[in-house]
């Protein structure tokens, strides 16, 4: 097994990162999430989910690469079956999402995700996936393609990170701003309401 860099991989750095870092700050289930997140418990108790994230993400990526997805193109019902699961658990999150933070509710703040629950999520996030897919299928080269993978993996541990921080502390920011509890509400089902229609993809079929 060759690990040794090529040029080609070499030359891959910068539009990989730049791919990376568009998939990775763009609207999607985990910034939703992260944005809730930080608004109803703070950027600091929001970490373990943000590290979760980025290292299923790249884990996810790794094992996409290292043979996962030929699984998948072999038992496609495989995946079709991830996908409803996904999509389930999607609708139960915004559901917990939109009820949390309602005063005098014994629920009125639910616990924040820890690491394993945000990387465990990744399996079931369809954009993780078309990040994964979309980095293996574009960014790794035939000739080295062992250290490209490893690059890829390493490049999203790097760049993935600080693009979920801004959406946290973009919902520090508004936490700060809504001292109501009436308004954290609103703000909740929003959020939610978002995270539902990040299931569209899953909903339409593709021709």
């Amino acid at each position: 097994m060759n690990l040794a860099l090529d040029v080609s991989t070499g030359s891959m750095l910068l539009p990989l990162a730049t791919f990376i870092f568009v998939s990775s700050i763009t609207p999607g289930p985990n910034n939703v999430m992260l944005t809730a997140s930080g608004a109803n418990f703070g950027y600091q108790r929001s970490m373990p989910h943000m590290l979760g994230i980025t290292v299923g993400c790249s884990l996810m990526l790794f094992l996409v690469g290292a043979g996962l997805g030929a699984l998948f193109e072999q038992l496609p019902q495989l995946y079709t079956v991830l996908q409803y699961l996904g999509a389930a658990y999607l609708v139960w999150l915004a559901w917990k999402i939109a009820t949390s933070g309602q005063a005098g509710t014994a629920d009125a703040k639910c616990k924040p995700f820890g690491f394993w629950q945000a990387a465990a999520f990744q399996w079931v996030n369809p954009k993780a996936w078309l990040m994964s897919v979309g980095v293996v299928a574009a960014y790794t080269t035939p000739s080295s393609y062992w250290p490209s993978l490893l690059l890829g993996t390493v490049v999203m541990l790097v760049v993935n990170f600080p693009c979920i921080s801004v959406w946290t502390l973009f919902g520090t920011v508004i936490g700060r701003w809504m001292q109501s509890p009436r308004a954290l509400q609103v703000f909740n089902g929003v959020m939610a309401a978002l995270l539902l229609l990040s299931l569209y993809p899953l909903l339409v079929p593709h021709g």
